[in-house]
């Protein structure tokens, strides 16, 4: 340790060691302010996504042109709204969406183009299905309905593109970004497919004999936010707790120490030959000065 670092707290004025103190304390409660703040808004931010899902996920199928009027976009309070649609799969386009966590294992979502009698073009994920036996992709995939069908499906909002650039083989994407479902399916499907959301299904009439594994429902779970911004609070209280802590203990040697000065010198002991309690209790000292030393720097 280099002379310039060997200055000890202890070197200080009392009172200059003692703002010091504080001004940690206070740097740390706004830190712990800071962070308690972030998490009192991402609770917020999940009530609202809990409240959403409760008005929009029971509530009663509308044609897709009253929740998505043609040429305009999926508003953010129509997310999981349900839809009534009458047409046609275009069961040439399916693709397969793949690495979606259901059922312990890295699935695919079935995601297949239904064009309605208007026209208009809206992706379905009818589920999803496990991975093969003996290969990556699915052993089979159930097939949508033949001819016309009315589905009732809830809307959801496009993926965005992975962050890490990955892509999928042929016939299958790596996320539900409906720019890249239009691209890859053939123009006059992608050419009319809405892009601003899909719909996850709830039910095909005439119903398939069989069909993939339905989607779980949205998680009810409130998170742990509200419990962490509340810690964040209780760690800010701590410290200047903890900063009290040192301040008083510091007091308590230093009254320590002048008890046991003017009883060295009623007694007429010098420094030098003090007890060798009171030489350990100044090393003590010495050695806790030199953590908060450390802690300070």
């Amino acid at each position: 340790m280099s002379p310039r670092r060997a200055v000890s707290m202890q070197s200080l004025p009392r009172a200059g060691r003692w703002a010091i103190y504080i001004a940690l304390a206070v740097v740390f409660a706004i830190a712990c302010a800071f962070l308690s703040n972030w998490q009192f808004s991402r609770n917020e931010e999940r009530a609202a996504q809990l409240a959403l899902v409760e008005r929009n996920y029971d509530a009663e199928p509308v044609p897709l042109g009253e929740a998505i009027p043609s040429g305009d976009e999926l508003a953010p309070q129509d997310e999981w709204r349900p839809v009534r649609l009458t047409g046609r799969y275009v069961t040439d386009a399916q693709l397969l969406a793949r690495n979606r966590p259901h059922g312990g294992t890295a699935a695919f979502e079935v995601l297949v183009p239904f064009r309605l009698d208007d026209g208009r073009v809206l992706l379905i994920d009818r589920g999803w299905v496990r991975p093969g036996r003996d290969q990556p992709e699915p052993d089979a995939v159930p097939a949508p309905p033949d001819g016309e069908v009315t589905v009732i499906a809830r809307l959801r909002p496009a993926e965005p593109l992975p962050a890490s650039g990955r892509s999928a083989p042929e016939g299958q994407v790596p996320t539900i970004n409906l720019a890249l479902v239009a691209a890859t399916v053939a123009p006059d499907v992608g050419e009319a497919l809405e892009r601003s959301a899909y719909g996850v299904l709830v039910s095909e009439d005439p119903a398939p004999a069989s069909a993939p594994e339905a989607l779980e429902p949205p998680s009810e779970d409130p998170g742990p936010h509200l419990s962490y911004a509340i810690q964040w609070i209780l760690f800010a209280a701590m410290g200047f707790v903890f900063i009290g802590y040192v301040i008083r203990t510091e007091r308590r040697h230093r009254r320590e120490e002048a008890e046991e000065a003017e009883e060295d010198a009623a007694q007429g002991i010098s420094s030098a030959a003090a007890p060798a309690s009171r030489r350990r209790r100044d090393r003590d000292a010495e050695d806790e000065d030199a953590i908060l030393d450390a802690a300070g720097r």
